[in-house]
């Protein structure tokens, strides 16, 4: 496992505690591990975090879904309940420069682990929180998954065809959004430190990190009366976007730009569409993207996708196709790019996963570790970073402490 602190990373100087689960606020905790912060996993004994037992597929009984949200991370098993466990938490916080917690607000307040407690011992930590509401509001003592922050967001009505219901992303949306808004706070919170000296608090509310990528939706409806709707594969008055049958199968060509959709026009040998007035402009081709989208589907019909991906790549035409993971897995720029890494798991053997993204030049992230065994760092934590011996930790298990 790795070793702290962690030379050549940019966060290598940092040491993070994780509490929480499930979700959106480890998703923070991977973030920032990812970037070389030590980052050490507080979890339930006996349990451990519910995300060790997430995910459609499980061989050999284990989720593949932990491996990589518990990636770069250490676990320690600690019965915050307890009152012996609240005070080994509070020591351990006190060694760390930031605290990530996903509990409902008030939940620290109740362990005796107020932000103004936990100040007195380290007055530059930065407490990041996630929750579905936020910190105060009269929602926020609400139970809130990342479902309810999408619908509340915003995000959800807009998803989908227009003849259905509300849809969703086939992913975790909400809660990764509210873990990515959290790590940016939280690196925001450690550059001010530098200046004042000072922790902070860091409120990352789920249906808000939705909110923040809404565009104009609130100030169209507000200020132009106008209500986004579901608009399936295509954004309003964006054209030509959309997806496009071939020979043998569907491509995506974005050439709304007006240069790009000139560019268009005439590898479809129709170079006068460009100018005809119903197409000419961004707004026109958006009044008559119906329209439009028929007369592009009409010429690529006739093609099969890779020469046709070919003529629009090699003329400057956006364009390609919808991947699924075994297009990823194949495709050589994923590989050049090393897009994809592999760990080796002791049951899968052969791990595949997501790098670390964005890339730096300098001090890039690293996948280092794949997601620990519950409590796999006990003893290295305990005994190196509070000074606990082995009869401590043997008394501790015992009496369900740890």
């Amino acid at each position: 496992m790795s070793e702290t602190p962690v030379s050549g990373t940019p966060l290598g100087d940092l040491r993070v505690v994780e509490m929480g689960q499930l979700l959106a606020g480890p998703f923070c905790g991977q973030l920032l591990g990812d970037f070389g912060a030590e980052v050490i996993k507080v979890e339930p004994p006996g349990s451990g975090d519910p995300m060790r037992q997430w995910g459609r597929e499980k061989p050999h009984g284990h989720s593949l879904w932990w491996p990589i949200l518990a990636r770069n991370k250490k676990s320690v098993t600690l019965n915050l309940r307890a009152e012996e466990g609240q005070a080994l938490a509070r020591r351990l916080i006190a060694e760390a420069d930031v605290l990530v917690e996903n509990f409902r607000p008030g939940t620290l307040e109740r362990w005796g682990l107020s932000p103004e407690a936990l100040w007195a011992d380290n007055p530059g930590l930065i407490i990041t929180r996630v929750t579905g509401y936020g910190q105060d509001g009269p929602y926020a003592p609400r139970a809130g998954f990342g479902s309810i922050g999408e619908a509340m967001g915003g995000i959800r009505y807009v998803t989908g065809d227009p003849d259905r219901p509300p849809s969703r992303t086939g992913i975790s949306l909400g809660d990764e959004l509210a873990g990515t808004f959290a790590a940016l706070g939280t690196l925001v919170a450690l550059h001010a430190r530098r200046r004042t000296g000072r922790g902070q608090v860091v409120d990352s509310a789920l249906y808000e990190a939705v909110l923040a990528m809404m565009e104009s939706l609130v100030p169209e409806w507000d200020i132009a009366s106008y209500q986004r709707e579901r608009t399936g594969s295509v954004l309003p008055n964006v054209a030509p976007s959309n997806v496009y049958p071939t020979a043998d199968g569907p491509v995506l060509i974005a050439a709304n730009r007006d240069t790009i959709w000139r560019r268009l026009a005439e590898l479809m040998g129709r170079p006068e569409l460009a100018d005809d007035e119903r197409y000419a402009t961004h707004g026109a081709r958006g009044e008559n993207a119906d329209a439009l989208d028929d007369l592009i589907a009409a010429w690529t019909a006739g093609w099969e996708s890779g020469p046709l991906l070919k003529l629009l790549h090699d003329n400057g035409v956006p364009a390609g196709l919808t991947y699924r993971a075994k297009d990823m897995l194949d495709d050589p720029h994923f590989k050049a790019r090393e897009a994809i890494v592999r760990l080796t798991h002791p049951e899968f053997g052969d791990f595949p996963m997501q790098n670390v993204f964005p890339k730096l030049s300098d001090t890039p992230g690293r996948v280092r570790t794949l997601g620990p065994e519950l409590g796999e760092h006990n003893a290295e934590v305990y005994t190196t970073l509070l000074g606990l011996t082995e009869t401590d930790l043997a008394d501790l298990t015992a009496d369900g402490t740890l």
